[in-house]
């Protein structure tokens, strides 16, 4: 099946600008995006941390540059892994993505932060991130759409992650995930969580490092 997200016989994702080299369309995502991101982080998205609120917060970051900014993908993905010797994540299948979605958002929103330490925080709430992110709701922009939706929640749950650690370790954010992620059907469980775990607790302790001065 071709992918209706791509242009014909390319690898570029369909944009509003109509931009069909690679790098130019990266440059130009990155700073529509960064744009966007610093509004979100000086006026956070109001809404019940549901699918929907996560939907309007991917087509905040995405609207200048894709026509289905917060829209569910509608086919199958799979993202060769140079961290899993090419293998994709098993992510989501698309009329499942909903629901899985919404699992994960449930499980996040049930547990009692205020109750947990610092280093329990670190290690449910990555596990909360990881469940979110392997859903992979969207075509495109998944890992930022989930970082900054779940750094969103934590403050709106009390607790506060350094966002400028995530940006800044993208890259290693992002392997990260994978790692968390790489639970098979036929090969069985090969995640490694405790990447994403340390990132996510040294998020929490410079903030409250910083709080505290």
């Amino acid at each position: 099946m071709r992918d209706p997200y791509l242009y014909p016989h390319t690898e570029i994702l369909i944009n509003k600008h109509n931009i069909k080299d690679e790098k130019d369309l990266a440059e130009m995502e990155a700073e529509y995006t960064s744009l966007r991101l610093k509004q979100i982080v000086e006026n956070p998205l109001p809404g019940e941390y549901d699918f929907e609120h996560f939907c309007e917060l991917h087509r905040w970051i995405f609207q200048d540059i894709y026509e289905w900014a917060g829209q569910p993908r509608i086919i199958n993905i799979e993202k060769s892994e140079p961290a899993l010797g090419g293998l994709s994540i098993e992510y989501a299948e698309f009329f499942e993505v909903k629901r899985m979605a919404n699992t994960a958002l449930n499980r996040m929103k049930s547990i009692a932060w205020g109750k947990l330490t610092l280093d329990e925080k670190a290690e449910k709430f990555s596990g909360c991130m990881a469940e979110l992110w392997k859903v992979h709701s969207f075509r495109e922009g998944n890992t930022r759409t989930v970082v900054t939706f779940c750094c969103q929640f934590a403050e709106s749950r009390g607790f506060v992650l350094d966002r400028t650690l995530f940006e800044k370790h993208s890259a290693y954010v992002r392997t990260s995930f994978v790692a968390a992620s790489a639970y098979f059907t036929d090969l069985g469980d090969k995640s490694k969580p405790e990447y994403l775990i340390r990132i996510v607790k040294d998020s929490l302790y410079r903030k409250m490092a910083e709080e505290n001065h």
